[in-house]
């Protein structure tokens, strides 16, 4: 009996062992076939190398400052990728600054020979890894996770040949965008249009510093510009990053899902906007929306506005005159969203 009972879990187990290296040799094969389908002619047969040296890009920024858009325009370039927020890389950078800043946690480390050389290789190494493999291969590589930036310095010190796009917005409007939409943000207190502000303010002016700083390496980008005149921002980007000019950047929209396009996480708040073309919805929503005692404050509440070019008094304020092509644009979604409206079965 007990001799019948192991041979049938003997056979259980060929049985289960079979099944699965059928599913997982097929799921290889599949996923094989979907990096070849994707792959923006780099051959396969020949191994993707990549080390600290490569020309990595950055994008950053205060959440809903148009971080999302930058990098789908710029995954819309057939020889970039950058693909969905890693959300890995900017809490390890975290880790890191904050075993910096403790004085006792440092003599800590050096006393094990955690040196800051050994610190640095190992932050080196995990993350290319995830930039380099979250993704398929690419000529040029980049990675957008907003908060990233917060290490701008150290990732220019331990990638010496990265770029870095500081995106920047209107932080009435940012605020605004991560209140209605309910973006949770660690520290940000969605109920209060005065604690948000602060924190936009004290998030940007560190990375706004940092920016200028290596200004060599790191370009502002106001997300208000892009919008209005996304092909003039688009080619001085390109220009800045080295990477020639092709003209999907300016219809990302169109390859959105496509082998080789824009690959788009379903959980990130942005997806719903930057489906759509370029336009300039988004512009003022915040305005009418923010407290009267918080407008009146404003200048002392969030300074960096002033320093950024914003009029913190300005109610709506004046960004600017947006191409032809963008207006175009801008038509095309409010007539297409006032027919999704009108179709909607609640107005039936």
């Amino acid at each position: 009996m007990m001799m019948k009972l192991k041979q049938n879990l003997l056979v259980a187990c060929l049985v289960i062992s079979s099944v699965t290296v059928f599913y997982l040799g097929r799921h290889a094969m599949e996923c094989h076939h979907r990096i070849e389908e994707r792959s923006r002619g780099h051959n396969l047969s020949v191994p993707f190398v990549y080390n600290k040296d490569m020309p990595l890009v950055f994008i950053g920024g205060v959440p809903r400052s148009g971080t999302t858009l930058m990098r789908a325009m710029l995954d819309a370039h057939p020889e970039v990728r950058c693909g969905e927020e890693t959300r890995v890389i900017p809490r390890i950078l975290a880790m890191k600054q904050m075993w910096s800043r403790s004085g006792r946690e440092k003599m800590r480390l050096d006393e094990a020979g955690v040196t800051d050389e050994v610190l640095d290789a190992a932050m080196q190494a995990f993350l290319l890894e995830i930039i380099v493999k979250h993704g398929e291969p690419a000529n040029f590589l980049c990675n957008k996770d907003p908060f990233a930036l917060k290490s701008l310095s150290y990732l220019a010190k331990i990638f010496p040949h990265a770029k870095f796009v500081l995106m920047i917005r209107d932080g009435r409007a940012s605020v605004h965008s991560m209140i209605s939409r309910k973006v949770t943000i660690a520290g940000f207190d969605l109920g209060s249009y005065r604690d948000c502000l602060t924190k936009w303010n004290r998030a940007i002016e560190t990375m706004y510093t940092q920016c200028l700083d290596a200004s060599d390496k790191c370009l502002p980008v106001h997300y208000e510009q892009l919008v209005l005149h996304p092909e003039k921002w688009m080619r001085t980007l390109l220009k800045f990053l080295d990477i020639p000019w092709n003209e999907a950047v300016l219809h990302h929209e169109e390859l959105i899902g496509k082998a080789g396009g824009v690959s788009l996480s379903k959980v990130e708040r942005s997806t719903d906007q930057v489906i759509k073309p370029v336009n300039v919805e988004a512009l003022s929503k915040w305005v009418g929306k923010i407290p009267v005692d918080v407008l009146r404050d404003m200048q002392v509440i969030a300074p960096m506005l002033s320093r950024l070019g914003y009029d913190p008094h300005a109610n709506p304020p004046n960004y600017g005159r947006p191409d032809p092509k963008v207006l175009d644009n801008t038509r095309r979604v409010s007539r297409e969203r006032n027919d999704s409206d009108t179709c909607s079965p609640h107005n039936t």
